[in-house]
Parts: structure tokens; sequence; C-alpha cells
């Protein structure tokens, strides 16, 4: 036992290590770190050198980490910026969300998959990157211009959009039932749990937090240790009633990170709560959650399953930026901006990740499938930076790229 628990350990190390040292070195040249810890799995994994192996330790943390990822996904976002992004973000969010999901959907019927399986690539092509985007758009110096406020508020509502129908898809997995009856108690648990958690999260919990706060504080209790702990209770509370109606449990940590930004914290302890979140899931346990997603991937669908491979590739990186680029034409951005906006929406990442592994997991999907999956959110990820630069030279070229100060209402 002593020995086995030596091997599962010194696996552990090598996942947390090599994940360290592959997300940087692809860091170092503008890809998400997600891409090396990946590729980290892909070749000391199960598929190549065999060098790490899947186990219940690797499996226990990964599955942590993505709930620490959903909810620091969640703190990224503004729920009242939602209500206030213009028109032409939800342009943008509905026209990269609902064409690459149709489109996705029909390619599932085309090559004779079950419902729940064209399903979830229709969510798997529809899904977004906001990380990734913001990195580019960072490190391009760009973020005061229109294309980048529309870009980043269009992948915000793009992502929420994508959990939202994720949760009705997965009840509606749970279920089985294909009733219209069936179908709308799934819906109507689904909205039910996002109305109540709209309710409690907006209105009760700010309250709750800072009575909370002061009696701590009260009775010495107040400390930036302290106040992670209860924000990850609060989180963990959010995940179980989400398991309650049916709902995977990172549905719960994203909707609890969403209302830890609104509960008016104290700055300070906030941004250490922020950070400490920060560095648990994407500096230990995401990592381990990406390196071990590789250990499910098969290199075979490059000769076996090369032409469907190139096909949902081909369709998801199309449909992207053809639903984005239509979606502006009738606001005032620029046939030109609207194209490079298709650009930078077209990068998946992290969320598409997260949720085929569920998929697969859940036994909704097989590893064929998942690979082809996770390799479409890579190779389309790995054209962002490229294809997003030359848009940006194109416009700055063409004078087309218009700063953010310019009032955003649509025609």
């Amino acid at each position: 036992m002593v020995e086995a628990a030596g091997i599962d350990l010194l696996n552990l190390l090598l996942v947390i290590t090599l994940a360290w040292i592959f997300g940087t070195l692809v860091e170092r040249v503008g890809y998400p770190a997600l891409m090396g810890e990946i590729l980290a799995g892909i070749v000391f994994g199960p598929a190549l050198l065999g060098l790490l192996h899947p186990s219940e330790t690797l499996e226990i943390f990964a599955e942590f980490g993505v709930f620490l990822l959903m909810i620091y996904v969640g703190m990224e976002v503004d729920i009242h910026d939602l209500f206030e992004l213009g028109p032409q973000s939800l342009m943008v969010a509905f026209g990269g969300f609902a064409v690459p999901f149709g489109l996705g959907y029909l390619v599932g019927g085309l090559i004779g998959v079950s419902v729940e399986q064209a399903l979830f690539i229709g969510i798997a092509m529809a899904a977004t990157s906001l990380a990734t985007k913001s990195r580019i758009l960072v490190d391009l110096d760009v973020l005061d211009t229109r294309v980048a406020g529309v870009l980043l508020g269009g992948a915000l509502l793009s992502d929420v959009g994508v959990m939202v129908v994720f949760t009705g898809v997965m009840g509606f997995v749970e279920t089985g039932d294909v009733t219209l009856l069936g179908i709308g108690l799934v819906a109507g648990e689904a909205l039910l749990y996002f109305a109540a958690a709209l309710v409690f999260g907006d209105r009760f919990l700010p309250y709750i937090w800072v009575q909370l706060e002061d009696w701590m504080e009260r009775h010495k209790y107040v400390d930036k240790t302290s106040a992670f702990t209860v924000a990850l209770v609060v989180a963990l509370v959010f995940a179980f009633f989400a398991a309650l109606v049916d709902l995977h449990m990172i549905i719960g940590g994203f909707i609890a990170g969403l209302f830890l930004r609104q509960a008016q914290l104290d700055p300070e302890i906030y941004d250490h709560m922020y950070d400490v979140m920060y560095d648990l899931a994407m500096g230990l346990f995401a990592p381990i959650f990406f390196v071990t997603v590789a250990f499910e991937l098969t290199l075979d669908v490059f000769t076996e399953s090369l032409g469907l491979l190139a096909l949902i590739v081909a369709t998801a990186f199309v449909s992207k930026i053809l639903g984005s680029w239509l979606f502006t034409l009738p606001t005032k951005l620029s046939s030109r901006e609207g194209l490079v906006i298709g650009f930078g929406m077209n990068g998946r990442g992290t969320v598409e990740i997260v949720i085929v592994s569920i998929a697969l997991s859940a036994g909704v999907i097989g590893q064929e499938l998942f690979s082809i999956l996770v390799f479409t959110a890579i190779f389309t990820t790995a054209l962002v930076p490229p294809t997003v630069k030359w848009g940006i030279d194109w416009l700055e070229e063409s004078g087309d790229l218009v700063m953010m100060r310019v009032d955003f209402e649509a025609e």
C-alpha cells in the first residue's frame, strides 16, 4: 500500500510539474496555458510515452479543479454589465452562438449520431473563450477600441448563453424524457434554479455577507482566510442546490462566482479571495484537469476519422466567424470590424473542453467524438492570435480601428 501511494504521489508530482513547464512555454509564444497542459498530457500520457496515467487521486483533483475554475470564470463576469452591454455585443453573442450551434447540430445529424450527441456538437461549436480573447487584446494593446469592447461583451454573453443551453441539455440527458411534458419539466427546473439563484445572489447574498462580515469582525474572526472559506462554502451551497434539480455542479460554481463578485465585500478581502481562487484554480487544480483530459484523447482520429475531424473543425471555424460577422451588419460596426470580431470569437478553449469532458464522463459521447471536439477547441484557439493580429493591422491600415469612446447604439 505504501508503494502504491508513493507511485500515486510521483504521478501527481509529474502531472503538476509538466503542466507548469508546458503551460509556461506555450504562454511565452502567446497562447493560453491550457494548450500546453493538454500537450503535456498527450506527450507523456497514455497516447504516446505512457509516463503519466489516470488515478483516483488525479480524478478527484481534476473534478475539484473544474469546480474552482468555473467559480473563477463566474467571478470574471459582472452580472450587471450583462444588462448594460450595447446591442452590438448582444448581436455578436447571438450570431456567434446560434449559427455555430445550428450548424453543429446539423453536422451531427449528417454523420448519423444521436440527438444528444448532436446537441453536444452544437454546444461545443457555439462555445467561446473569454480568457483567450482578453489575453490577446491586452498583448495587442487595443482594449480601448470598439472592436475590443464589442468582442469582449459578445464573448461574455456567449459564454453565459452556452452555460444556460448546457444546463438544459444536461437536464434532457439526465431524464432521457423526449416528451413535450418532459422537456417542459427540465426547462422549468433549470429556469426555477436560475431565478432563485438570481434573487438570492443579487438581493440577499450581499446583505447576508455584510452581516456575517460584521459578526466576524466583532468576534475577531474576520480575516482573509475565513472570507475565502465562506466563499467556498457559498459556492458549494449553490452547487448542492444545482444538483438537487439535476444540474451539474459546475453550474452552481459558475453562478456562485457571478454573485460573489456582487457581494459588496471589503475590496482588500475580495481581492485576496479573487487572487486565491485564481491561484488554486489556474495554478494548481485546473492544470491537473487539462492534463488528465488528454488521457482520454486518442490520436487514432488523425488516421481513422480524419475526414470527420476536418469537417467539424472547418464547420466550427467558418460558422463562428460567419455568425458573428452576419449579425454585426445591421449595426454601426463596419463590415471589416465585424469580420475581425468573428476572428476573435472563434477561439473556444476552457468552456468547450469542460463541457465535452462532462459529456464523456456521462457516457453521452464516446472517445472518438470527444477527441475530435477537444482537437477542434485546440485548433480554433490556435488560429485566434494570428488572425486577430492580422485583422487589427488591417483595420489600422484602412482607418476602421475606432476608439471605445464612440456611441455604441445600434441602428
